[in-house]
C-alpha cells in the first residue's frame, strides 16, 4: 500500500481574489478543481489513501471529494486548529496514517503543477534506502526559490535559503516521500517547517536524504499569471493530467457554457459551465468560471474571470483578475496586475488608460 499526505490548508493569499470564497485547491483549473489533478495522478501512481491536512474553509473540500470512491481513493480530511506549517501539519496527520514504521508516505503541497514520474521517485526512495526523497527540479533562476545541491550519488548535501548567487539550479519541487517512522521524529502540536527546521536537520544528523532529478513540466501555481498559464497548459496538452481528457482543439467549454457565433475563444481558454461569450468577444488563454459573461466586443486575454462576474461590452482585461460576481460596466480598462475584488462595481469606462505622454 501506498498512501499520500496532502497539504491544503493555506489561504491562497497571492491568488486573491479568486481565493476570497474559495481555497486555492479548489479553483477550477481547466475545468476541474486543481486538486483534482493531483489526486488522480496519486491514483496513476498506485496511492489509495489519501489525508488531506486542512485549515482554511475544510467543508469545501469534505463537501466535494466525500469519502474519495468517486476517484478511487479513500480520503480522511484532519483540521489544524492552529497553523502548524509544512511539518507541523504533516505531523498532525500522523494519526490517520495506515502505514508502517518503514513504509513510504508521500507528501505534496497542494498548488504544484508537475509532470514528474511519482513512479519513479518512490522507485529511487526505495533503491536508496532513502530517511527522505524531494522531487527537484531545475529553473533558471534560482535566486527566488534557494537551492538544493546534491552529490553525484543524488544524496542531498545542503539546504541553502535564497542569496544573490546560488550554488546550484536545482530547487525544492514540493513533493516529498518519507519514511513514516520519519513523520513519527516531528514535534507534535508545534509550528515546523519541513525546508527550514526538518530536512536540515536531518542532514545534521546524518540521515539519508536524496534528491529525485526530473526536468520534466512543474509549474508552481500560487499567483494569477501562474494558475492561468496552468489551465491553459492543460487544455492544449502542454501537460498532461490523468483528471481530464485529450482536448481536441484549443478551448475547453465545459457543459452549459456558450461561444455565440462571431465571437474568438482561443489560446487554451477554458469556459466554465454556464459562462458565455458573446458574439463580437474575443478570449485568448484565460479561464472563465461557472456562470461568467463577456459582453459584445469585449477582449479577455490571459486572465482569470470569477464565477459569475460580468464583463461589460468593448472592455478590455488583459493579465487581471475579476473576482466573482464582480460587475465590469462599458469601455473599461483592465490591465497587468489589476485586481476587482468579488461583487465589486465598476461603472462605464471608469477605469481608462491613456497612451499619450504628456510634454
Amino acid at each position: 500500500m501506498t498512501e499520500a499526505i496532502v497539504l491544503v490548508g493555506g489561504k491562497g493569499t497571492r491568488l486573491r481574489p479568486l481565493t476570497v470564497n474559495t481555497p486555492k485547491p479548489m479553483l477550477p483549473c481547466a475545468g476541474v478543481p486543481f486538486l483534482t489533478h493531483q489526486l488522480a495522478r496519486l491514483k496513476e501512481a498506485g496511492v489509495d489513501h489519501v489525508v488531506m491536512a486542512m485549515a482554511f474553509r475544510p467543508h469545501a473540500f469534505v463537501d466535494y471529494y466525500g469519502d474519495g470512491s468517486s476517484l478511487g481513493l479513500a480520503i480522511d480530511y484532519v483540521t489544524e486548529e492552529e497553523p502548524l506549517g509544512t511539518g507541523g501539519g504533516i505531523r498532525n496527520v500522523l494519526g490517520w496514517l495506515r502505514s508502517g514504521p518503514e513504509d513510504p508516505v508521500l507528501v505534496l503541497n497542494s498548488d504544484i503543477l508537475s509532470e514528474h514520474s511519482l513512479k519513479a521517485q518512490l522507485a529511487l526512495h526505495d533503491e536508496a534506502g532513502a530517511d527522505v526523497t524531494l522531487h527537484l527540479t531545475r529553473v533558471e533562476d534560482a535566486r527566488a526559490y534557494g537551492c538544493v545541491p546534491t552529490d553525484p550519488y543524488s544524496r542531498v548535501s545542503a539546504f541553502l535559503e535564497k542569496m544573490p548567487s546560488p550554488i546550484s539550479d536545482q530547487v525544492n519541487a514540493g513533493c516529498y516521500v518519507f519514511r513514516r517512522c520519519v513523520i513519527d521524529e516531528i514535534p507534535a502540536g508545534q509550528t515546523v517547517s519541513v525546508e527550514r527546521h526538518t530536512f536540515p536537520e536531518l542532514l545534521a544528523a546524518g540521515r539519508r536524504v536524496v534528491g529525485h532529478l526530473d526536468d520534466g513540466y512543474w509549474l508552481d501555481v500560487g499567483t494569477p499569471a501562474a494558475f492561468v498559464k496552468a489551465s491553459a497548459d492543460l487544455v492544449l496538452g502542454r501537460v498532461r493530467s490523468p483528471a481530464i481528457p485529450h482536448v481536441e482543439g484549443e478551448v475547453l467549454v465545459l457543459p452549459g457554457g456558450v461561444v455565440e457565433t462571431g465571437a474568438r475563444v482561443a489560446a487554451g481558454t477554458c469556459v466554465g459551465r454556464g459562462a458565455v461569450v458573446r458574439a463580437g468577444a474575443s478570449v485568448d488563454g484565460s479561464v472563465l468560471f461557472d456562470g461568467a459573461v463577456v459582453g459584445p466586443g469585449a477582449a479577455v486575454s490571459g486572465s482569470a474571470i470569477g464565477a459569475g462576474a460580468r464583463i461589460g461590452a468593448d472592455t478590455i482585461v488583459d493579465c487581471a483578475v475579476v473576482g466573482d460576481g464582480a460587475r465590469v460596466g462599458v469601455g473599461n480598462e483592465l490591465r497587468a496586475g489589476m485586481r476587482v475584488w468579488p461583487g465589486a462595481v465598476l461603472a462605464d469606462g471608469s477605469v481608462r488608460f491613456s497612451s499619450d505622454v504628456p510634454n
